[in-house]
């Protein structure tokens, strides 16, 4: 059995973002992810850098690993989605963005996301029948793309984990490991 910092060695992560991604809901369990052995890498419409949303302001840019136009699904195992009232309502706006998102799931990989950033699934067409959760106004939007929506601190199903906002980051965060850790390596 792998030990715990090293639970997700060789295991490589999409983080899809875009300016104004909620800041802590990268950078939480992109460290998180990283202490734990993953390979994360920011893949953005952005070609250099990112801004995040601070709460109520304009917070750090981050540098993008990955533009979306150079980016393959096939290269990562897992994807992780942080929210923001912007970040998702810009992405989904990116054919690019919403057919690397379709990928994850039509390869029947785990996907992550928290708050906002499950309108990147509605966007995608994958939610008929499943049960998650999300940001509360998302509700609505949820239920009519087919998902069950409950109000839970985490949902974990078939891979896909998902979470309210940043104060269920610690349950986020271990949803992620369960579920992550379970990803066979083939590189």
């Amino acid at each position: 059995m792998k030990d715990m910092e090293n639970q997700l060695d060789k295991i490589k992560i999409a983080i899809l973002a875009t300016n104004g991604f909620e800041q802590v809901e990268l950078t939480k369990p992109k460290e998180f992810l990283d202490n734990h052995g993953a390979t994360t890498h920011i893949i953005s419409p952005e070609k250099d850098s990112i801004k995040g949303w601070d709460k109520t302001d304009w917070g750090k840019k981050f540098s993008v690993d990955v533009p979306i136009d150079k980016a393959n699904p096939d290269d990562y195992d897992a994807l992780m989605l942080p929210g923001g009232v912007m970040n998702p309502d810009h992405l989904r706006m990116n054919s690019k963005a919403v057919e690397f998102v379709k990928a994850f799931f039509e390869a029947g990989k785990p996907v992550a996301a928290i708050c906002h950033g499950p309108q990147m699934l509605i966007e995608a067409g994958v939610l008929d029948g499943r049960k998650m959760t999300s940001y509360p106004s998302l509700k609505t939007d949820m239920k009519n793309a087919g998902a069950k929506w409950v109000d839970q601190e985490v949902v974990i199903e078939n891979g896909l984990i998902t979470s309210r906002n940043p104060d269920d980051i610690p349950a986020f965060n271990e949803g992620m490991l369960k579920e992550f850790s379970k990803v066979p390596v083939n590189h």
